[in-house]
């Protein structure tokens, strides 16, 4: 709908101007300035307020369209990769998604949403899931799920000073000490093996599952041998459940951890026989412990 002013300005242009010039000098009758240009008489004397009969010639320009406006950094962020349209929210687990109904319901899903697709990325594109759960952050920042799923994806996308610090806000915000293996593991990727190892003593670890458990002793076991103790980094394996008959993940990482420490410390029949070990349990070859043991052998021969 037309201001009155505008109307007007087009009543006042289909008239013509009393006095003007020439049909290219329209006179306005207060109001804001039209597309055309200056208007006025250039009278001292008007009625006042922008644009009228008296006041100063002003240029007037059409404001900029909002879409050709850069975005600042905070505002990228907000809004976050594109979601995918197949991504609703509804496959995340219903425990994260009833942490999220205490939020307004179209806040809940979009949060949902980034949240969701973070974890459909994270293993193949682990930057763009996190910046799914950068956006997810800017919107919920006091809901310990969505830090503590910001502190993973920024660990999985190298981050590690980041994630540290999204991890401990979630901990101190539910207090759950199941991030100790990753925050331990952030300190060693910064070059703090000390701090490292003093996540690995805490009171806390020796009710961890056995997964949670083998996570913190290959932490240990790293951060020994990055300060130079490959012994007590062997020691640290050999605490741990070498011989579990289980094929699970965490059992074939700790055989291969041992293999490849046994290989640092020059007792390479030891390793090899541990490459093997490892391999045959490695049913989904997440290590390359055939392929390191086949170079064993094959050094072996050539000696």
């Amino acid at each position: 709908m037309q201001s009155r002013a505008e109307v007007n300005i087009v009543a006042e242009e289909r008239r013509g101007a009393r006095g003007a010039s020439g049909a290219d000098r329209p006179q306005g009758r207060g109001g804001k300035p039209g597309a055309r240009g200056e208007r006025g008489r250039g009278s001292t004397t008007g009625s006042g307020g922008a644009g009228g009969r008296g006041g100063q010639r002003k240029d007037w320009k059409r404001p900029e369209d909002k879409r050709d406006v850069p975005r600042t950094v905070e505002q990228s962020v907000y809004d976050g990769p594109e979601l995918p349209a197949d991504i609703t929210g509804a496959e995340l687990d219903r425990a994260i998604g009833a942490q999220l109904k205490g939020l307004p319901e179209k806040l809940a899903n979009r949060v949902a949403r980034h949240l969701a697709a973070a974890g459909a990325l994270l293993d193949d594109d682990p930057e763009t899931a996190y910046q799914h759960t950068l956006a997810a952050r800017a919107r919920a920042p006091r809901l310990a799920v969505v830090r503590e799923a910001t502190g993973e994806a920024a660990y999985a996308a190298g981050h590690y000073s980041e994630a540290l610090a999204e991890l401990r806000a979630a901990k101190r915000m539910n207090g759950a000490t199941a991030y100790l293996p990753i925050m331990a593991d952030c300190h060693r990727a910064l070059g703090r093996p000390e701090d490292a190892l003093k996540l690995t003593k805490s009171p806390s670890v020796v009710n961890f599952a056995p997964e949670a458990k083998a996570e913190m002793t290959l932490v240990e076991a790293g951060a020994r041998r990055d300060l130079g103790q490959l012994d007590a980094a062997l020691r640290t394996l050999e605490l741990a459940p070498l011989n579990n008959k289980s094929r699970q993940p965490w059992v074939v990482r700790l055989r291969y951890a041992y293999a490849d420490a046994l290989l640092e410390a020059g007792r390479d029949k030891d390793a090899l026989a541990w490459f093997h070990r490892t391999h045959a349990i490695d049913s989904l070859e997440l290590t390359d412990a055939a392929a390191r043991a086949e170079d064993l052998e094959r050094t072996a021969t050539h000696d």
